[in-house]
């Protein structure tokens, strides 16, 4: 069973940065996307970063291209997402997912049903 352990979140004002890391147990199956996702209370998942492990290819959601970073270190099976002058809005619980079903789902990096893997969450608070 692939273990997704994540760290990295806590309280920061806003302008501020902060990089979130999501180490992976053992390779998963499929071994494609690796993606964070955010989520605030009463609101869907929403994928901001992902990365296409066999080509090295990075996606971002338009409300963060600019401010948001994924980078994957292969050796380490470990994905980070640095974010960038922190906003409020920014402010919401952090997941990272791996193995998207790309048989049933395509290549839509975005969608959290999409995804078998998750890591436990953290928690990111922009204070201004």
């Amino acid at each position: 069973q692939v273990q997704l352990v994540e760290s990295g979140g806590g309280s920061v004002q806003a302008g501020g940065s902060l990089r979130l890391s999501c180490a992976a147990s053992q390779y998963t199956y499929r071994r494609n996307y690796m993606t964070w996702f955010r989520q605030v209370p009463g609101s869907e998942r929403e994928g901001v970063a992902s990365a296409y492990t066999p080509e090295g290819s990075t996606y971002y959601a338009d409300s963060v291209r600019g401010r948001f970073t994924i980078s994957q270190d292969n050796a380490k099976n470990t994905v980070y997402l640095l974010i960038n002058t922190l906003k409020s809005e920014d402010t919401a619980m952090y997941y990272c997912a791996a193995d998207l079903d790309e048989l049933k789902y395509g290549d839509n990096w975005s969608l959290a049903p999409a995804y078998r893997y998750w890591s436990q969450g953290t928690q990111v608070t922009v204070s201004s």
